[in-house]
């Protein structure tokens, strides 16, 4: 086990880095003992578990998948052209810090259309340069909209308000070419979960976090993409679960627990009756209502003891 270093560069939606000390007591005893090689994470989002186990146990190889483009592709920028990429946060940050509060506003609506604008000249299917001013775009967008989320509607334009901060904080230069540095060893992909399913051997960890269940009408946040996942895709989610299960991979899942607000909702129990559930404390920091950001149980759901 080494130090910590690198953390996630963009708040999102159902990041689990608050989990973290929780998440280690249900890792596989195999990666512990440095016998997990390969370590698939197929709703990669921030990216706390990722950064989290690439740092501290010995996976030779790690796979990230996210059906969300532009998410995939700063990590892309981020594992290819750090160096540049800090070059656009530098000057975005510069220029914003000496505007007034009016000025900010204006800028922040400026590049966020710019954003939405350019989308339709980006070939997500070939790196090129022009990946890396579009992934300082929503880095900035991140750090300096409404309560720092990532958030888009059905047409994949990025819609979140300004968020009114004083001297918001752009980019950690070392925390970045660390991430760089993490993600050498990682193939990443735009995708569906299923995506490197050939991949994974029986030394292989994965784990699921995908686009939580709604607990309730007013607590629905998936639309982290244009992307929809509803129930029959949870389905669908269990039953890849038990073909990886089937493969002899260690599989672990997180996902909100309905009974917080519903205690006869089974969907969860009904789906993974034949695995371990457990319930966790989480902290719910993602609300535009301050005064419902509380602590609410989560599952986490695994194959193996």
């Amino acid at each position: 086990m080494t130090e910590i270093i690198a953390k996630p560069f963009l708040k999102w939606a159902g990041g689990k880095s608050q989990l973290l000390s929780d998440f280690e007591k249900f890792y596989p005893p195999e990666l512990k003992a440095g016998k997990i090689t390969r370590y698939f994470e197929p709703f990669v989002g921030s990216g706390a578990v990722f950064l989290d186990l690439a740092q501290r146990y010995r996976t030779r190889s790690c796979y990230i998948v996210d059906k969300n483009e532009d998410l995939i592709l700063t990590y892309q920028v981020i594992q290819r052209d750090v160096d540049i990429l800090m070059e656009f946060l530098s000057r975005y940050a510069k220029k914003y810090l000496e505007l007034n509060d009016d000025e900010k506003k204006g800028y922040f609506y400026e590049i966020r259309q710019s954003y939405n604008l350019q989308r339709f000249n980006i070939n997500y299917s070939r790196y090129s340069e022009n990946w890396i001013p579009r992934a300082a775009q929503l880095i900035f967008l991140n750090k300096t909209c409404y309560n720092g989320l990532f958030r888009v509607n059905k047409k994949g334009d990025f819609n979140v308000p300004f968020g009114k901060y004083k001297r918001p904080h752009f980019y950690d230069e070392m925390n970045l070419r660390k991430t760089s540095d993490i993600l050498q060893k990682a193939e990443i992909a735009v995708g569906d979960f299923m995506q490197f399913s050939e991949r994974i051997t029986r030394n292989s960890f994965i784990y699921l976090d995908p686009p939580y269940r709604p607990i309730s009408r007013t607590s629905s946040f998936t639309s982290y993409s244009k992307f929809d996942f509803n129930d029959e895709e949870q389905i669908r989610l269990a039953h890849y679960f038990r073909y990886l299960d089937s493969k002899g991979a260690r599989v672990m899942l997180s996902n909100s627990d309905p009974q917080n607000t519903n205690p006869d909702d089974s969907f969860f129990e009904d789906l993974y009756r034949d695995y371990h559930i457990t319930r966790v404390l989480a902290k719910r920091s993602i609300n535009c209502d301050g005064d419902k950001r509380g602590q609410i149980y989560e599952l986490v759901i695994t194959n193996f003891k």
